[in-house]
């Protein structure tokens, strides 16, 4: 009995060393591999994080104009090269914008969800804040650290970003 219970062990520890491990492979494809990254409630349900035609400002859009963009601790277009990067503001939301360098190391993903993460500047935030753009159809992008609002604008907090469904 002793033997066979041993032999059990030996075998089931054996089978677990040649089981790989898919999550470390998963997480490393999903930062090399680019991806759109969408808005998945109103307003911005099923519109694309893009520069604004012909100003460059991050705004969320149609998925015709969309981009592809690889992430890890930098969010990198690979249509533009340029970076999503975080800027400053006295107000909770603070603005976005992309530059030729990356300033922002802050971002992760939990899930599918695009974050800040815990040991950055910012801690853990998966909330922005969007708001009517000057041009229809597009919504500007802010990321949300607390409840404030630019005054005059129409907006909706507490949404999430997300890469497409990795189901």
């Amino acid at each position: 009995m002793r033997s066979s219970t041993i032999f059990a062990v030996a075998l089931l520890a054996a089978s677990a060393a040649a089981v790989p491990l898919e999550v470390s492979n998963d997480i490393a494809e999903r930062q090399t591999k680019p991806y759109q990254i969408r808005g998945v409630q109103d307003p911005i349900y099923h519109l694309y994080l893009q520069s604004l035609p012909g100003d460059g400002t991050p705004v969320m859009g149609p998925e015709a104009t969309s981009e592809y963009f690889t992430i890890g601790d930098t969010i990198q277009s690979t249509n533009t090269s340029l970076y999503l990067n975080i800027g400053e503001a006295s107000t909770s939301y603070l603005p976005l914008t992309f530059d030729a360098t990356a300033t922002t190391t802050a971002w992760g993903l939990e899930g599918d969800t695009i974050i800040t993460t815990n040991g950055s500047p910012y801690g853990r935030q998966l909330n922005f804040l969007v708001c009517d753009g000057a041009t229809s159809g597009y919504y500007d992008l802010f990321l949300q650290k607390g409840s404030d609002t630019p005054a005059g604008k129409t907006c909706s907090n507490y949404q999430t970003i997300h890469l497409p469904c990795l189901c």
